[in-house]
């Protein structure tokens, strides 16, 4: 499914308050300037039986006080199976997602400081840290750029 038909579900799946599909369609450009950056349509994201993502909490090796908590997203079902225990784990499961859908809920995950995209099967050494600040900010750009009515001041 490329872009655009990603944006599409997302906007069509958004709940009809009169608010959420235009909002969802407001921030777009900058969900799909970092998806374009990306190299697989979807990915593989650990999640729990209750559909809740598998967060990793890493630690700063120079400053072990210093935490971050991200999301890891795998571009093979294989690939997300044998990186974790999802393999051996009845607990979690592997599922494919969207690219656009992943950083649609990035901007929403507060505990989550950022997806890290593994670009290559096989490999962990070939990734993209996308950071949820980033994302927030290039929304705020958004905000900047066009009249308030297209993108609501609260979104990020």
């Amino acid at each position: 499914m490329d872009l655009e038909a990603q944006i599409q579900l997302l906007i069509d799946n958004a709940p009809h308050d009169g608010i959420t599909p235009q909002l969802v369609a407001a921030i777009a450009p900058a969900i799909k300037a970092i998806a374009h950056q990306l190299h697989y349509p979807q990915y593989y994201i650990l999640q729990s039986l209750e559909s809740e993502w598998v967060l990793t909490t890493l630690s700063n090796r120079a400053n072990p006080g210093l935490e971050k908590h991200v999301v890891y997203a795998f571009p093979t079902l294989n690939d997300a199976t044998l990186a974790s225990s999802a393999g051996t784990d009845s607990q979690v499961i592997a599922t494919a997602i969207p690219v656009t859908h992943i950083l649609f809920q990035l901007i929403a995950l507060e505990p989550v400081d950022s997806i890290v995209f593994f670009e290559s099967p096989g490999l962990t050494t070939n990734a993209v840290e996308v950071r949820r600040t980033d994302l927030q900010n290039r929304i705020q750009q958004l905000q900047q750029n066009h009249s308030p009515k297209q993108v609501p001041p609260n979104i990020a």
